[in-house]
């Protein structure tokens, strides 16, 4: 469904619909920052290997400018707003005015309480943690909240954030793709039936970046790995990758994942992976069972 569509028929006007300062809500994302992208566009992006493509609607980012400065005022840096309000690990996310049609299942919900800790710092680690993150990483670990400031995604496509107080990437990376995973980052894609866009169709997508000014000689993205290469991004990817399956179920969706690099990182030193994730039509789910005869 088209925006335009989509907003006549539940009445979102400029009228109706009063533009606020803060976090958007939905209404105010579908009537005053439409989206940019495709989700195939998106997915272009994302497997292009420069993840600094993904971007946010350029009037948001003025707010988000704003806004954060604000935050900073209040809490002396993002990351104290994060740890110290925003962020509630091993609870559903309550605080987004973007509500999730996902459930989030009762394993990753914290059977207890979250020890407090200092303004600005990470609770303490229970001892046996893991060292980094991995599929089946303990609730109370986790905090899986909706992007408050969501990229230039289209209407129906979900942003998430999965925050974790563990570092995402093992703290000794293979000598042969270190450089890559630290310029590049990860990402993945779950729920299709078709491999995702290859990464020379990037050039018809660019038109979409048109705004930001974005060309092929300013993209910051490694050469194509080797075979040797792809077998072990597959397997620094394979953790995060089966996490996104299980939550985001491939028969009711379809999503996109990355993880940015330290390069592109909003936020250093609180690691996440952003999910990008689009429920399936009842046509879709019904293709995917018989795919994969269930």
């Amino acid at each position: 469904m088209s925006v335009s569509t989509l907003t006549r028929s539940t009445n979102l006007t400029p009228e109706t619909v009063p533009l606020r300062s803060g976090p958007p809500t939905r209404e105010e994302l579908l009537v005053y920052y439409p989206p940019k992208f495709t989700f195939h566009q998106l997915k272009t992006f994302i497997n292009s290997g420069d993840l600094g493509l993904l971007k946010r609607d350029k009037t948001l980012q003025k707010r988000y400018e704003i806004w954060s400065a604000g935050i900073r005022k209040e809490y002396g840096s993002m990351v104290n707003y994060l740890l110290s309000y925003r962020l509630q690990w091993g609870k559903h996310d309550a605080r987004s005015l973007l509500r999730s049609t996902l459930e989030i299942p009762d394993s990753l919900v914290s059977k207890s309480e979250v020890p407090s800790a200092a303004r600005g710092e990470l609770p303490p680690l229970p001892s046996d943690a893991p060292p980094y993150f991995k599929a089946d990483t303990p609730a109370e670990l986790i905090s899986i909240i909706m992007n408050d400031w969501p990229y230039s995604v289209p209407n129906e496509v979900e942003h998430s954030l999965v925050w974790t107080r563990i570092p995402i990437l093992p703290p000794e990376l293979p000598p042969a793709i270190a450089p890559r995973l630290l310029q590049d980052g990860l990402w993945g894609f779950t729920g299709s039936l078709t491999p995702p866009p290859s990464p020379d169709t990037l050039p018809e997508c660019l038109g979409a970046l048109a705004e930001w000014d974005v060309t092929m000689d300013k993209l910051v993205r490694s050469p194509d790995p080797s075979l040797e290469e792809r077998v072990l991004l597959e397997a620094a990817a394979s953790d995060v990758d089966t996490f996104v399956r299980r939550l985001w179920r491939e028969d009711e969706w379809e999503t996109a994942w990355f993880v940015n690099p330290p390069r592109l990182q909003s936020v250093p030193g609180l690691a996440h992976i952003h999910v990008f994730a689009r429920r399936k039509t009842p046509d879709e789910i019904a293709e995917w069972k018989a795919a994969k005869g269930n």
